[in-house]
């Protein structure tokens, strides 16, 4: 996205009244320089994290210590990656996420364990998982440190990803969640919002506008389909949008005549509508956490509220179902479910036997 505020274009603003005779009054001094970018330190850090994370959580997992059908095991060894039907990511399996902090809603609202989610957003479910949310990080995350800095990006990423999970965990009770997707969809709406809050600094305003809606909209179309959670991105990117108001205004610049100087210099100060859209996304992000905090301790199901918000997170459609249906056959306390969807088979040993949520909680787990 073109600024008009770059080197060249300045060059040109001021060229005109320098031309002017001053030689009896002083220049008044260069109110319209480019910010200088800031060193981007903490998006490769961030990157190191998650990669770090997911090395870990590999050999947390040790495929080969409780499964004979691994991929990779002679070059990887307890590195290697769970069996494609168990993982078609290549990664660990997904008790292994739990036990690390994946978002699981009934461990969440159930048991209390609301940390899960901050630590989702760190952990991710495979080498394509990660992939293509470090790449997504690095090429939109260091842009927006290096114009910004460290500090607001880096609130920006974390409060995003907060959001997208406290959604998520609203509306999704039959699969865990985890990767840096909600957070990250926090830096494509808070682009879109300093686009439109910092709308008189741009060039190409327009083409620069359909640009990055096409992108967020290309990108919210993939989370409609099955096993990817769509209510993290959504969560995430609406966050991100309001922050975006808050952190990322800069001031505007309005021409002046200061005492004592012929021409025109330029003085940065923030508009009225600026101050307006700071008001109001403070104002709907207080209501927005409160609402879900609330919720959450109350033990609320979102999909309660909203009969059709299920299909943001995954459309039927004649090639893939929804919802995880499993063929399960009981004997005793044994439980063997069949995924129907991607082939996977296990065999659980219950003191019950297991009821019908337990068998559908499973079931969900399997057809991750």
């Amino acid at each position: 996205m073109v600024r008009k505020d770059s080197p060249e274009i300045e060059i040109n603003v001021h060229s005109t009244p320098a031309t002017t005779s001053q030689s009896h009054h002083p220049h008044p001094p260069d109110q319209n320089k480019p910010p200088e970018e800031w060193f981007p330190w903490l998006v490769p850090t961030i990157f190191v994290i998650n990669v770090a994370l997911f090395v870990l959580s590999m050999y947390i997992n040790n495929c080969p210590s409780h499964s004979g059908s691994c991929i990779g095991v002679q070059s990887l060894q307890r590195f290697a990656f769970e069996n494609i039907h168990e993982n078609p990511l290549l990664g660990p399996s997904t008790s292994t996420l739990l036990k690390m902090g994946a978002l699981d809603a009934n461990k969440v609202i159930e048991e209390g364990q609301r940390w899960r989610i901050f630590t989702c957003m760190w952990l991710h479910a495979g080498v394509f998982h990660i992939f293509t949310n470090m790449l997504s990080l690095l090429s939109v995350g260091i842009r927006l440190e290096q114009e910004f800095g460290f500090a607001r990006i880096g609130l920006l990423y974390v409060v995003s990803g907060v959001g997208g999970s406290l959604l998520s965990s609203l509306f999704i009770r039959k699969s865990i969640s985890v990767g840096a997707s909600g957070a990250l969809f926090g830096l494509l709406g808070a682009m879109l919002s300093e686009l439109l809050t910092n709308w008189a600094i741009y060039a190409n305003k327009l083409a620069a506008l359909i640009m990055l809606i096409l992108m967020i909209f290309m990108n919210l179309l993939v989370g409609i389909l099955p096993h990817v959670d769509n209510f993290a991105h959504i969560g995430g990117f609406v966050t991100g949008f309001f922050l975006g108001f808050i952190l990322l205004a800069r001031p505007q610049l309005d021409w002046i005549v200061p005492p004592g100087y012929y021409g025109h210099p330029m003085k940065p100060q923030y508009k009225l509508y600026q101050y307006i859209l700071l008001g109001l996304s403070v104002i709907a992000l207080f209501a927005i956490f409160t609402t879900g905090f609330v919720f959450l301790y109350q033990k609320i199901d979102g999909n309660d509220y909203c009969s059709w918000c299920h299909y943001l997170s995954c459309v039927p459609t004649p090639l893939w179902s929804c919802d995880p249906q499993c063929n399960s056959i009981k004997s005793g306390n044994q439980l063997n479910l069949t995924c129907l969807n991607n082939g996977k088979s296990k065999l659980y040993v219950l003191p019950d036997g297991g009821d019908a949520d337990t068998t559908q909680k499973l079931c969900s787990l399997l057809c991750i």
